[in-house]
């Protein structure tokens, strides 16, 4: 068509022009300027449009609400230039990560936002997990001091609301509880805190918060069937298939539970994402009736 138009010289019609010049003014209104990825103004455009179709299908949809942990700090001690390439860097995962059908958006600072239709629970978190693995191997090349990593906070509808203000409230809750219980081991990498005991003292309602918190944080992700396990080197190698994992620790498949040790340091091997070092502790055991042993472990820092 456009050779078409370009051999009668009617590229040249003022028409045509003033049609490029919008296409482009759209295309910039929707677009954030720094990352390239879709702006606030197109995501609450979408949010909506996509509720409405997730109705009428009986189709889940998840969102997900992200920031960068301790971007402040990145900021303060080497500029906003590399601020900026630190965002860049983390729109980059992103769209590296998501699936073709998915969106992805940045709604203001370090804050960003995906949309995954017909995305249940398991899937969300799993696909979370591999995009914050994939930007903490991509920030490394910064040589920054300066930890950087990804916080999120996840909402499915219908089980979380079907409005698109109780999914943000929902995602936000749960995005800031995962920054206040993450803590900062050793080695720079992030892996989440021990889960909350009630202490004494506590009221009934606050320790029903606390309940709560520690209900989704271990909310589990079947591995079973898949590549996910462990290996640990206690003076001999070994690894264990990974049953299932939470945002609070893993279970695995142990042979012979007696050889495991109570504390244990271990990578963690995940489907399509990269090996991750974590502290265990053992937590409990249960027999499977031949097959090996179940056994729980919690995530130390």
């Amino acid at each position: 068509m456009i050779d078409v138009l370009e051999n009668m010289n009617l590229l040249r019609v003022p028409i045509f022009v003033e049609y490029e010049e919008f296409r482009k003014l759209r295309v910039s209104a929707a677009t954030d300027a720094l990352t390239g990825l879709y702006n606030r103004r197109l995501f609450e455009e979408t949010f909506q449009k996509e509720l409405s179709r997730s109705k009428r299908s009986r189709q889940p949809l998840a969102l997900v609400m992200l920031d960068l942990h301790r971007f402040k700090e990145v900021n303060d001690r080497y500029g906003h230039p590399q601020g900026d390439h630190a965002l860049r860097l983390a729109a980059a995962a992103a769209r590296d990560t998501v699936r073709a059908s998915d969106y992805t958006f940045r709604i203001g600072g370090d804050e960003f936002a995906i949309l995954l239709p017909q995305c249940d629970r398991a899937q969300c978190t799993a696909l979370s997990w591999r995009l914050r693995a994939r930007y903490e191997a991509v920030v490394k090349g910064l040589h920054i001091e300066v930890p950087l990593s990804l916080d999120f906070g996840i909402a499915v509808s219908p089980d979380d609301g079907e409005q698109r203000e109780n999914m943000i409230r929902v995602a936000d809750t749960r995005l800031y509880e995962m920054k206040k219980e993450a803590l900062l081991p050793a080695d720079g990498g992030l892996v989440p805190s021990l889960m909350i005991r009630e202490g004494p003292g506590k009221s009934p309602s606050e320790r029903g918060e606390a309940q709560s918190r520690d209900k989704r944080k271990w909310e589990r992700v079947p591995m079973a069937g898949t590549s996910a396990h462990i290996v640990w080197d206690e003076g001999v190698p070994a690894t264990a298939p990974v049953l299932d994992v939470s945002f609070g620790g893993v279970a695995l498949l142990v042979a012979k539970p007696e050889a495991f040790p109570p504390l244990v340091h271990a990578v963690l091997h995940m489907p399509i994402q990269l090996p991750v070092s974590v502290n265990l502790r053992k937590l409990n055991e249960q027999p499977l009736h031949g097959d090996g042993t179940r056994v729980g472990c919690v995530f130390l820092a």
